[in-house]
């Protein structure tokens, strides 16, 4: 068996692993536009949040408002890009699958660029508030950092497994499942830090107001009630083995370049 031929063969091992013999894909679109909807409206609400209720956006000079950004990017970027960087091979499954794998890395390496920055603006907040607040004693945080971390070990060992030229492809089809699992384990963790997050906020900044059903602290558990929806779909999604893209003769081409 030629090297091409091998490699085509073990690319249909590798997309066969728990997969029925046909696609199913009833309730697929309307599914995934509940989600993208949900994922949408959560990102206004959250900017709704920050500049009506937190008084807008600012950088090191207002270490308060530059805490805004933590919040926003996290959810734009760890929540919904993360969301569809993994579901992208059942959302756009007639797209070949070299090219599906460069765009899988490119939203996530964006994503991780922007939880960097989201990072940056609550540790500064922390550090430059007079007097300063300890980090890291929140288990917020602890969830929340133990899911960052896991997600650069993923994209990590995702681009030296699947981009890489020269790998051998036993290993990839070794790792692929552990990929898979830790990918939507660590977006899980995210949904949890989020949820965290937001009723640490609350507790914190609307202190005894919480109890008294004010408007933000309402919206604040509208947000977590859309976090929740929306971690819920997107594992369903990308867990469903009904959905998942079947294998195609132009897989081979992962990374030949051969048209």
């Amino acid at each position: 068996m030629s090297y091409d031929n091998y490699n085509y063969q073990l690319c249909q091992d590798m997309d066969q692993i728990g997969e029925p013999a046909a696609e199913n894909l009833v309730g697929f679109k309307f599914l995934l536009g509940v989600t993208e909807v949900v994922g949408l409206v959560l990102i206004i609400l959250m900017i709704v949040w920050t500049k009506n209720f937190q008084g807008g956006f600012a950088w090191t000079d207002n270490p308060t408002l530059q805490f805004n950004w933590h919040p926003l990017l996290m959810t734009i970027g760890l929540v919904f890009l993360y969301a569809n960087g993994m579901l992208i091979y059942r959302s756009q499954r007639t797209v070949r699958k070299r090219r599906l794998k460069l765009l899988h890395g490119g939203i996530m390496i964006f994503t991780l660029v922007m939880t960097v920055v989201a990072l940056i603006a609550v540790f500064d907040m922390h550090n430059l508030k007079k007097p300063p607040i300890p980090n890291m004693y929140t288990l917020h945080s602890w969830v929340g950092l133990s899911s960052v971390i896991l997600f650069a070990c993923q994209w990590l060992a995702g681009f030296i497994s699947f981009l890489f030229p020269g790998l051998h492809v036993s290993i990839r089809s070794a790792y692929l499942p552990i990929h898979v699992y830790f990918g939507t384990a660590g977006f899980v963790g995210v949904i949890a830090s989020c949820l965290l997050g937001l009723n640490e906020k609350a507790i914190f900044a609307l202190s005894s107001k919480y109890s008294q059903f004010v408007p933000e602290g309402i919206l604040i558990n509208v947000m977590g009630l859309l976090f929740v929806i929306f971690g819920g779909l997107t594992v369903y999604l990308v867990s469903h083995t009904g959905y998942k893209r079947q294998p195609r003769t132009e897989d081979d081409i992962l990374l030949t370049g051969r048209q």
